[in-house]
């Protein structure tokens, strides 16, 4: 179980590495086009604000990982049966919410479909769709990759027979 551990957690860091990684390149992005006049900088509002958020959550998980995996290590070793229900439990709460995640970016996606295809004539609503388009679609796909992870980690911690 030590390994499967170790093999969710290392993954859910270098996620988060880019998650801050696509963040500032974004904002970098976003910059540019607002600097250069583009016409299609509003194209920078949701790439900052999406940013941000990846920024946040980036940096929130890379932060907490070492410290939580050591916890869960020592709670594995000491109190197995405690280890296995209480991660169990957690990640059963991980698991619903990534199904509230790809709902809401595939919303974004949906209706950053819209804005470039129904109101292709205004170039503020296509810098916005195109923004939010990039976005939703690369948060999606890597929620897809953590959602996966996330599932064999709770597939092993299911498994798992704390009494051995």
């Amino acid at each position: 179980m030590t390994k499967e551990l170790l093999v969710y957690f290392v993954g859910e860091k270098q996620e988060s590495i880019l998650f801050l990684a696509v963040g500032l390149l974004a904002i970098g992005v976003a910059v540019w086009l607002w600097m250069t006049d583009h016409r299609f900088r509003l194209m920078a509002l949701p790439l900052v604000v999406v940013a941000l958020m990846q920024m946040v959550v980036g940096f929130t998980i890379y932060a907490r990982t070492d410290a939580q995996v050591q916890s869960l290590s020592v709670l594995q070793k000491n109190e197995p049966v405690q280890f296995q229900v209480e991660e169990i439990d957690r990640m059963q709460t991980v698991m619903t919410n990534f199904k509230i995640y790809k709902t809401i970016e595939i919303v974004l996606l949906v209706f950053a479909l819209a804005l470039i295809t129904f109101v292709s004539k205004s170039d503020a609503a296509v810098g916005i769709g195109l923004g939010l388009l990039v976005q939703a679609a690369f948060t999606l796909a890597l929620d897809l990759f953590a959602e996966a992870r996330g599932e064999a980690y709770l597939n092993a911690l299911t498994a798992f027979n704390p009494l051995n």
